[in-house]
């Protein structure tokens, strides 16, 4: 206990009760999520709603929009605060709008937070570096490396935003990925019992609402805004902008070509979902053939080594045990 008392700077009854209260916190966080039952769809009908009111409103009126969602006054006040360091000119901003767009963060105050958090988080970063090795002496007996690791602390606050969005980006896609060929089937049964591409779409998305609630928002999306926009092309292009997969773009070209020329519907979805349930197969097979060569160093590290003491262990007990009698 001493040892750590001096290598860190810091008493054991502080480090007991700080980490008592992360269990504590871990235990609530856990009983909070296991009592509770959420819908995967709570908020995204508001937002697919606001969508609705927004393009209603570009087409009943020439004027300025206003969005129908009252502002929060933390991200009026942030918005000020990028405003005034121009953080959100277009150049700067075209190519993070559409990241966060495609990570599923389709608000209009999402830039402006993620801007302020790219501005302020290095500056937290710092702060909580100096405090924690000037102020409170954390590896007091690693004095001669603060500056170091304060300035990593600084650059680690550059990345975290960016880091954030584009693990929450990969995951989606993923989810997106997966949940894709179910969702044509369904859109090769809808069309194939005579719904037109906007009433197949919002079925879809109503019957994927629990099982795949991503695809399930993007597809209420479309179908909301082909009913609104004036070119129904835009709103299947929009589609493939907003998630960054292949496999839905070659969705989108097929919807595209069918809209525009009267092709089959239902024969090109269901090559494209036979084609993507391949794809799937092979993934999971090329995963399944790396397995060997990926459990080649655990085997190696953790299982061979026990195994040598179970096998050999009482040869050399015995041999040991030779030789000291012969003594």
């Amino acid at each position: 206990m001493q040892q750590i008392e001096d290598i860190l700077g810091i008493q054991i009854i502080d480090i007991l009760s700080v980490v008592a209260g992360l269990v504590a916190l871990l235990v609530m966080y856990t009983i909070y999520q296991t009592a509770l039952v959420r819908d995967p769809m709570k908020g995204r009908v508001k937002s697919l709603q606001d969508r609705r009111d927004s393009l209603k409103a570009g087409l009943m009126t020439t004027s300025k929009r206003r969005s129908p969602v009252k502002k929060v006054d933390g991200v009026g006040a942030m918005r000020k605060l990028a405003d005034k360091l121009q953080l959100l000119q277009k150049e700067q901003t075209q190519k993070v709008s559409a990241q966060l767009t495609q990570a599923g963060f389709r608000s209009k105050d999402a830039l402006v937070i993620f801007q302020v958090a790219r501005l302020t988080m290095p500056l937290i970063m710092g702060l909580v570096a100096v405090t924690l090795f000037y102020g409170m002496g954390v590896w007091a007996s690693k004095a001669s490396m603060y500056p170091i690791f304060s300035v990593c602390a600084v650059l680690l606050g550059f990345k975290l935003p960016d880091m954030y969005v584009s693990n929450v980006k990969s995951k989606r896609t993923e989810a997106l990925r997966k949940s894709l060929p179910d969702a044509l089937d369904l859109l090769v049964v809808c069309a194939e019992a005579g719904l037109t591409l906007d009433s197949a779409l919002n079925r879809v998305a109503k019957e994927l609402g629990r099982a795949a609630p991503e695809l399930s928002d993007e597809f209420s999306l479309t179908a909301i805004e082909l009913g609104f926009l004036p070119e129904r092309r835009q709103a299947l292009l929009n589609l493939s902008e907003r998630v960054d997969l292949p496999a839905l773009r070659g969705v989108v070209t097929t919807l595209v070509q069918s809209e525009r020329y009267g092709t089959p519907l239902a024969t090109s979805l269901r090559v494209l979902s036979a084609e993507f349930r391949n794809e799937r197969l092979m993934l999971a097979e090329e995963k399944a053939a790396r397995l060997p060569a990926t459990l080649t160093v655990p085997l190696i590290l953790f299982i061979l080594p026990t195994l040598f003491v179970v096998l050999l262990g009482p040869a050399a007990c015995k041999v040991t045990d030779g030789f000291i009698n012969r003594s």
